[in-house]
């Protein structure tokens, strides 16, 4: 039997609501153990991500991190990255600057910015694409504006779905079962009422319904409304049953996502 740290965190709250941003599960490990203690841990929890920490021990404030739906590994997770860096703050693991994290998405950092959290994100590009007509019957918001394919993130097909107000958005009933047919991870936005832009995200294809506040969504995001509305740094809120609130910023191949991270949950898991 053993026992391993682990904190719950909401990333990416809306403002002072409570139960709102995106829960992601942290634990830290001495080292990696076989992959299905880490799914079984990330079943467990049964949260969107839980990200897996290991100590670096030949750099400092690094540590490698890896990321598990409750049905898969992933390439990319931006809450729990965020999550991840304000738990270690919070313990004081951090000496410098930044926390630093080694990824599949290479080298990834959280530092504080006065009151927030700021995260360095790498860019996920997109391009003019076709509609898919069971993606927009499911989604159930009419003819959208614009239909984007995604770079793929987690070895999904990805589509950013461009809706004209933020009404549409809020007012999407999606067919989870059809979305789940066509197995693409989908990303809906539209100019927002008192944000720059809203969202909203589907992950089918990683076994995630809907997440709240989805870092790496936001990757395609940030770039995309800060060329249309030609800003360098704009006001966000993911919203649907579990919103939250972000402000990002595009630079060149870079994202970066500012933000809150609170405490919900802090103890130990017992691995028998």
């Amino acid at each position: 039997m053993s026992t391993l740290p682990y904190a719950e965190l909401h990333a990416f709250p809306d403002g002072d609501r409570p139960f709102t941003g995106n829960p992601a599960g942290v634990c830290l490990l001495d080292g990696w153990p076989e992959n299905r203690i880490l799914m079984g841990i990330a079943r467990s929890n049964n949260l969107s991500e839980t990200a897996f920490l290991v100590r670096k021990p030949s750099e400092a404030d690094t540590w490698e991190l890896r990321w598990f739906t409750p049905a898969i590994e992933v390439d990319l997770c931006g809450h729990a990255t965020f999550a991840s860096g304000a738990w270690l703050f919070g313990r004081d693991a951090v000496s410098g600057a930044a926390a630093k994290f080694d990824t599949r998405s290479g080298r990834l950092t959280v530092r504080r910015d006065g009151d927030l959290f700021a995260m360095d994100l790498p860019k996920v590009g997109y391009e003019p694409g076709l509609s898919n007509p069971l993606i927009e019957e499911a989604l159930g918001g009419g003819a959208p504006d614009a239909v984007f394919d995604v770079k793929r993130i987690h070895g999904a097909d990805y589509k950013l779905v461009v809706y004209p107000d933020e009404g549409v958005i809020a007012h999407l009933k999606p067919d989870h079962g059809a979305l789940a047919i066509a197995n693409t991870n989908t990303i809906v936005t539209a100019p927002g009422d008192r944000t720059d832009f809203v969202s909203r995200f589907f992950a089918p294809a990683s076994g995630v319904m809907e997440d709240p506040v989805t870092g790496s969504a936001h990757c395609t995001l940030a770039p995309y409304w800060a060329e249309r509305l030609g800003k360098s740094r704009l006001t966000a809120r993911q919203i649907g049953p579990r919103p939250g609130a972000l402000e990002v910023s595009p630079s060149g191949e870079r994202v970066t996502l500012f933000g809150r991270a609170l405490p919900y949950l802090d103890g130990v898991l017992t691995i028998t």
